[in-house]
């Protein structure tokens, strides 16, 4: 396949530590962070591999959404957000 051709031997990934890394993780299952950071490295690696130009930003707000008047307060503030930014108080 055309894939084998990116790799040289010294830097194919080795599925051993593959199982390794996720055994040193399992402890930490369940937890949000965990997913989040799973998350983010699928997405990074998508990026990477089909040449998407794409980072993550440095600050962002992590908030739980409890119940459902809070996600439509959280959504009505993404949707006005953009014809609101100067007066938001994050904008600097």
């Amino acid at each position: 396949p055309a894939n084998e051709t990116m790799y040289t031997s010294s830097v194919r990934p080795n599925p051993l530590a593959k199982n390794e890394w996720m055994q040193s993780i399992s402890q930490r299952r369940g937890m949000l962070s965990t997913v989040i950071g799973g998350l983010k490295r699928a997405v990074t690696h998508f990026a990477r591999t089909h040449s998407i130009s794409f980072f993550w930003l440095p600050r962002f707000h992590d908030h739980i959404i409890r119940d459902r008047d809070e996600m439509n307060r959280i959504a009505e503030y993404i949707e006005n957000n953009v014809a609101q930014w100067e007066s938001d108080k994050f904008y600097s």
